[in-house]
């Protein structure tokens, strides 16, 4: 009977470990998803902001068919 006892102690402890373990990791990841969200933000913004500037200088006139066509 001890030994039963013994060994669900150590097989406790282990888990535990391993929870706190995990918990780490799952706070990590938690802090890179909300670092990635931000950084997507601030590209979309960018992204939004080049679209409503319009072409930039010269690309109209490589975007346009010669006048053969």
């Amino acid at each position: 009977m001890e030994e039963k006892l013994i060994e669900l102690e150590t097989k406790f402890s282990y888990q535990e470990d391993l929870l706190l373990d995990l918990n780490e990791i799952v706070a990590k990841q938690q802090r890179q998803l909300d670092d990635l969200i931000t950084e997507m933000s601030g590209i979309k913004e960018q992204l939004q902001d080049a679209a409503e500037r319009g072409p930039a200088e010269g690309q109209e006139e490589q975007d346009e068919k010669p006048p053969h066509y």
